[in-house]
């Protein structure tokens, strides 16, 4: 059984903060909120509904691009698998709290825009035909062949 997959658009309630785990893999968080805004009929404004919020974890490369591309604020395009994370607290008391495993992530352009810049990547004999570069010129790449781990019952890379 696989995990529950997400998708939407959320804004960043802080700047994405980037760490190495003792592998030495990039792992950044990012604190969501996804909220409805619906059109009152009776004042023509906009209004916030039900906001859910979340953390959202992203791996390798991708971390990296995240925590230098995005910031406070920016409304993103986010996809990823939904899981409950379980921990203890000091008292010793069992929680637990659902977690964003980001598949993949982006700045939404509906007000905004970005400038992708291609990152130069080495070859190490993985990936589509020898590199990890999605954008060559070689064969397509697999589906599923992206950073953060294409299957959805996989588990983080550390």
């Amino acid at each position: 059984m696989s995990l529950p997959p997400i998708f939407g658009t959320a804004r960043l309630l802080d700047d994405p903060e980037l760490r190495f785990a003792p592998s030495g893999v990039a792992v950044c968080r990012v604190r969501l909120a996804f909220n409805s805004r619906r059109k009152n009929p009776e004042t023509q404004q906009w209004e916030d509904a039900d906001t859910l919020f979340v953390d959202g974890t992203v791996f390798k490369q991708e971390a990296e691009n995240v925590a230098e591309s995005l910031m406070r604020g920016a409304e993103v395009v986010v996809y990823g698998r939904l899981k409950t994370e379980r921990y203890e607290t000091r008292e010793g008391e069992k929680r637990s709290a659902m977690k964003l495993m980001i598949d993949g992530i982006g700045p939404s352009l509906k007000f905004a825009t970005a400038r992708p810049q291609k990152l130069a990547r080495s070859s190490n004999g993985q990936g589509n035909g020898g590199g990890d570069d999605p954008w060559s010129t070689g064969a397509p790449a697999a589906s599923g062949a992206r950073s953060g781990g294409g299957n959805f019952d996989e588990e983080p890379p550390f």
